[in-house]
């Protein structure tokens, strides 16, 4: 079974969230297999930055949404937006 690389924008609720912070809380909520290969701040308005990590996952069913989901569920995330998938 290949893998998977997925850059997952996750959108904060406030320009006032600690982003290092929310991305520990992202990390610690990955699903069993998947982790961070790495994480882009990308400045969105009015001082809001949405946080940009690349996931690797397992390429079974499914494919990202099991950490689509389990991002979603961390306080402080606003919306979540799969950017680019590709194998790896």
């Amino acid at each position: 079974m290949g893998k998977v690389a997925a850059a997952i924008k996750v959108m904060p609720n406030s320009p006032d969230i600690d982003l290092d912070d929310l991305q520990e809380r992202l990390e610690a909520t990955l699903p069993e297999g998947a982790k961070i290969n790495g994480v882009e701040r990308e400045d969105v308005a009015f001082g809001l930055v949405a946080l940009v990590p690349t996931v690797i996952v397992p390429d079974g069913a499914g494919g990202t949404e099991a950490v689509e989901d389990a991002f979603t569920e961390v306080d402080g995330v606003e919306s979540v937006d799969v950017q680019n998938v590709g194998r790896i």
